[in-house]
């Protein structure tokens, strides 16, 4: 049964049966709960306000009301305190129990109970509630302020950044969205299409490097039955099934030279000619390219026509790379973690300060793509509720230098050992001739807090984000 839940908030017995309520209290305190037991609605009713308990359960029938009087005042709470609920009765039935579980409760439970049963169906519900609020908190990151259309961060080159698609989205030119790989440039396309009038529309993705060169025509521009060996009926291209919306060309900078004068043509007359056919098809649509390569060099190299790139760079987005985002590092870093654990039913709450000062010290060349890999990776490896350094990539730790700018940064989250040693941290963690490796690092770190806080094991390791067992195999390792 999961430890969190366990010291989350109380739960709340309302039983009138004295015998089985004492019994239901002894089992769930010998698990590690926590319980508040009542025996008539009207005190279960000022408690549930009190207590916001993470879990009611009730009997049906009680001295002064009925158990359905109070699922009924739960179910009306709001989610991110709303307590799961389990009914149970002497008097069960079909029907109760249908209404029971159409009026919200979680589990509906008949007397005698069953203990092993019982017991695993509040394991069962409370864990329910937990990924339910892990999904609510989750859907709700994306509506804060420091997400936009799906893209995560607050710092200032990213809110310059919205800013921008928020002006390009009004026009109707060409945007040409230049970014490194992995930095997200279908997520600003997504979010000029979202920020645009054409929101209503379709919008349509492709891959200019992943079309093999002699399909690239009809892919684009569609072809009339019979215009090649295989063009068994005709078939619109991209421009036209993009028709009143947005059409992403991915790695613009891939496309053949041919190809590059004949969509400079549909852009400027706003129309295509299938393959084969003679005449021509109206469309509107707006394109918008990407790429992580430099046109301009191409332009010079005479593999990107000059012309072709001043159309497009009418409205040019530049996406910053991962590593001028400040700030934004962590906030991805643990939305990931957030993400990631919903996905693989892991109870992860994020990183220990050591995981967290290599993240901070390496540079993620491969940006946001690359940050979302670590984690997902980490959060695989990972079997305690903090990831560890030895969760991460060899890459990752091989690559840190472990200077001041990445294990003084790591004394973030714990802000009483950064008040009172920032200026020390680097020769009490580095001391010696030569660099320590991770092992001696990370205990020297953890000393280095236990001296801080006066030897309070309790203490260090909530500072440091662990488990107190996993502070002494820490400390047990030679």
């Amino acid at each position: 049964m999961n430890q969190r839940d366990k010291k989350s908030a109380p739960i709340l017995l309302v039983e009138d049966d004295q015998s089985l309520s004492a019994l239901i209290v002894d089992e769930l305190e010998a698990e590690g709960f926590t319980l508040h037991a009542t025996d008539n609605l009207m005190q279960a009713r000022q408690q549930l306000e009190q207590l916001q308990p993470s879990m009611v359960i009730t009997d049906l029938r009680l001295p002064d009301g009925h158990g359905m009087q109070l699922v009924e005042q739960i179910i009306k709470l709001d989610e991110s305190i709303r307590p799961s609920i389990i009914v149970i009765t002497a008097f069960g039935s079909v029907r109760q129990a249908v209404e029971a579980l159409q009026a919200g409760a979680d589990d509906f439970l008949t007397k005698p109970l069953d203990l092993d049963h019982f017991l695993l169906s509040v394991a069962k519900v409370l864990e329910h509630r937990r990924v339910r609020h892990e999904l609510s908190a989750f859907r709700q990151l994306s509506k804060k302020d420091h997400a936009f259309h799906g893209i995560i961060g607050s710092s200032r080159v990213m809110r310059h950044l919205y800013d921008q698609i928020r002006v390009v989205a009004r026009a109707q030119g060409p945007v040409l969205i230049n970014g490194e790989s992995g930095t997200g440039k279908e997520l600003v396309a997504r979010a000029l299409h979202a920020e645009s009038e054409r929101q209503e529309g379709p919008f349509l993705a492709v891959n200019c490097a992943g079309i093999p060169s002699e399909l690239l025509e009809s892919e684009f521009f569609g072809h009339a039955a019979g215009a090649f060996t295989g063009a068994q009926k005709a078939r619109k291209g991209l421009l036209q099934e993009a028709q009143g919306g947005s059409l992403l060309l991915d790695e613009i900078g891939e496309m053949p030279l041919a190809l590059q004068a004949k969509l400079l043509r549909a852009l400027q007359d706003g129309s295509v000619r299938p393959v084969g056919q003679d005449t021509e098809v109206q469309v509107d649509v707006r394109i918008i390219a990407a790429t992580h390569r430099d046109l301009k060099q191409k332009v010079a190299e005479g593999s990107f026509r000059e012309d072709f790139y001043y159309r497009l760079e009418t409205f040019a987005i530049q996406i910053p790379p991962l590593r001028d985002r400040e700030g934004d590092l962590e906030l991805l870093a643990q939305q990931f973690v957030r993400q990631h654990a919903i996905a693989q039913s892991r109870e992860i709450h994020g990183f220990n300060a050591v995981a967290l000062a290599f993240i901070r010290a390496y540079s993620f060349p491969g940006n946001v793509r690359e940050l979302q890999n670590v984690v997902e990776r980490a959060v695989a490896f990972c079997e305690s509720e903090w990831i560890e350094p030895r969760h991460l990539p060899t890459r990752l730790l091989d690559s840190a230098p472990l200077q001041t700018s990445s294990v003084e940064s790591s004394s973030i989250d714990v802000s009483s050992v950064e008040s009172s040693q920032s200026n020390g941290m680097e020769q009490r963690l580095l001391a010696g001739n030569k660099l320590p490796t991770l092992d001696e690092l990370q205990k020297r770190y953890v000393q280095m807090v236990l001296d801080e806080v006066q030897g309070n094991k309790r203490r260090a390791a909530a500072l440091l984000g662990i488990g107190r067992r996993t502070l002494y195999r820490w400390l047990d390792q030679p």
